[in-house]
């Protein structure tokens, strides 16, 4: 693993984070509550009871991570902007002493070399809005375009790189449907509502962006995932792979691309399908720069006859594959096979990784050490699985880790660690990990030299 993987020139190297699981201060300087703010102080809804009140402590050491990012060698970094930190009750007035925190992160982001990468929505709703309703309510729609539009006329000067959404389907299906984030609802009606709220949002958005921050790049971000059959000789098995592509992937892929909903997705919701109006499916197919996919695991997939889907699925498949601490498989060769599929299948161009990464049970750091050899196997074969799809036409143009750091990883808490570089949560030292320092050479290596 020490022979160094090549990239094209100008391809971006950079790691990503979330505002809500680094951030802290969440009652500082006028924030408002968000949704993960009341479903982690909800018993039992995360591990061991954490919560993000202090997390990374990022709102206060950003000057000490932009450091951090300097001693990786990061071309850009991915964050996201906290809603209930810019507008508190959702939608007006705006809170300008949120939006100078993100003045100040920006501005040390260039001085230090490092281009913004700016996610407006990583699942941190306001809670004000949830009490009127939230996602499955289409009036979050134009609370959102208002606060969209007070980010971009602040930082769009700066900010040229903007993310609408991370993960809808994350934040529809597992806090809508499953429940197992915020706001913790099992509704399928609602869950379905709020993917098609998500999407027209980001859809009018667009344009806003671009409006509020001249020659801006504007896309967002899928998590995508392949449906492998169990049985790839039986029908039912294929078919049911069918479905769960069409649950995770095309209902997301196909309306951005213009091709609507997906018809066997919209057989199988029946009634549960969401309120599609006149105008929606145009807004949500507006172009945009690039496509930004988060990957982590494909999902074994068997046929169902019973429940709601006609699919169970599986996103280990204990036995066959090394796995990581989150139960997962770790199988590169799909990440490039979803590169190539975007490419045949729908002309993605360009695309970033904008998250791949896996938690690992790390020792605590020793002599200022954190081995975690296991990590560097998984960027690896990552990267190498990245590699071959550029070869192979994939319009691949830069990476991004998940994570800078250890963070409050949502329904774990403190429990599972992305990072590349090591938080002690009693003392907020951060200590670089053996992964980050591989990471920071690979980077070295792909820098063409000056002069």
């Amino acid at each position: 693993m020490a022979e160094t993987i090549a990239f094209p020139p100008g391809f971006v190297w950079g790691a990503a984070t979330a505002s809500y699981q680094i951030e802290g201060a969440v009652d500082e300087d006028g924030r408002g509550e968000s949704i993960w703010d009341r479903f982690s102080h909800t018993p039992s809804k995360v591990a061991n009871g954490d919560t993000g009140d202090v997390a990374c402590d990022h709102y206060h050491r950003w000057r000490e991570d932009i450091a951090l990012m300097g001693q990786l060698g990061l071309d850009a970094y991915r964050f996201s902007i906290a809603w209930p930190r810019v507008v508190p009750t959702g939608q007006v007035p705006v809170n300008h002493l949120g939006l100078d925190f993100y003045d100040r992160l920006v501005d040390g982001l260039l001085e230090a070399g490092i281009t913004p990468w700016a996610t407006l929505y990583h699942w941190d709703l306001p809670q004000a809005l949830q009490d009127a309703g939230g996602w499955p309510a289409r009036d979050t729609v134009e609370a959102f375009l208002i606060y969209a539009d007070a980010v971009t006329r602040r930082l769009g000067d700066r900010v040229t790189n903007w993310i609408t959404f991370n993960e809808p389907w994350v934040a529809s299906i597992i806090g809508h449907l499953w429940g197992v984030h915020a706001p913790g609802l099992t509704d399928l009606s609602a869950a379905l509502a709020t993917s098609h709220h998500l999407l027209l949002a980001h859809g009018l958005a667009v344009p806003l962006i671009r409006a509020n921050s001249p020659g801006a790049q504007v896309g967002i971000t899928l998590n995508l995932a392949p449906g492998v059959p169990d049985n790839p000789a039986d029908e039912s098995s294929v078919a049911a792979a069918r479905s769960f592509d069409g649950y995770m992937n095309r209902w997301f892929l196909d309306p951005i691309a213009g091709r609507g909903y997906p018809e066997d997705m919209l057989a199988i919701y029946g009634d549960a399908a969401p309120d599609v109006r006149e105008g929606d499916l145009a807004a949500i197919a507006a172009p945009t720069d690039f496509l930004g996919v988060n990957y982590y695991f494909p999902a074994h997939v068997s046929a169902a006859t019973e429940g709601l889907m006609p699919f169970t699925m599986a996103m280990g498949e204990p036995g066959g594959e090394s796995l990581t601490a989150m139960g997962w498989t770790v199988e590169p060769d799909s990440l490039e096979d979803i590169l190539l599929r975007l490419t045949r299948e729908y002309d993605a161009k360009p695309i970033y990784i904008t998250e791949n990464g896996a938690a690992y049970d790390d020792p605590d750091p020793v002599d200022g050490r954190v081995a975690d050899p296991e990590r560097i196997a998984y960027y690896d074969g990552h990267l190498r699985a990245c590699a071959r799809a550029i070869a192979a036409g994939a319009d691949l143009r830069g990476y991004f880790a998940w994570s800078l750091m250890d963070n409050f990883d949502w329904s774990e808490g403190y429990s599972k660690r992305f990072g590349i570089t090591h938080v002690n949560y009693e003392t907020q030292e951060r200590t670089i990990k053996d992964s980050g320092l591989w990471y920071r050479d690979q980077i070295a290596a792909n820098v063409m030299p000056s002069g």
